[in-house]
């Protein structure tokens, strides 16, 4: 099976920046949409972003454009997502997902997850 590990999460100050990451590994893995969700406590899970295979198209949450910026390298199986200007709404749980032959990952069944990594922004 296909595993998803996240890495860069922790804390951060409002105005500070942030990059996550997240390397699949353990299976054959091409052809996947990648992207990020986030769940802060008491709300639902919600997307963050996303981009295609293999990576002509991004797509973000309203709330997040022109301050994150996703990427991925395709060599590495891995893709980033660069927080900068970071503010406490963006405190939450962000999750790596994958989804195989899909286009585009914001309305995806995602087919692979990783663990989480906690996200905290002080103000």
């Amino acid at each position: 099976q296909v595993q998803l590990v996240e890495s860069g999460g922790g804390l951060v100050q409002a105005g500070g920046s942030l990059r996550l990451s997240c390397a699949a590994s353990g299976g054959t893995f091409s052809r996947a949409a990648m992207g990020w969700f986030r769940q802060a406590p008491g709300k639902e899970r919600e997307f963050v972003a996303g981009i295609s295979w293999p990576g002509g198209t991004i797509d973000y949450l309203d709330s997040v454009k022109g301050r994150f910026t996703i990427s991925r390298d395709n060599a590495k199986n891995t893709v980033y997502l660069q927080m900068n200007s970071p503010k406490p709404e963006d405190t939450a749980v962000y999750y790596c997902a994958a989804a195989k032959e899909i286009y585009s990952l914001r309305y995806a069944v995602c087919d692979y997850w990783g663990q989480g990594t906690q996200v905290t922004v002080s103000s």
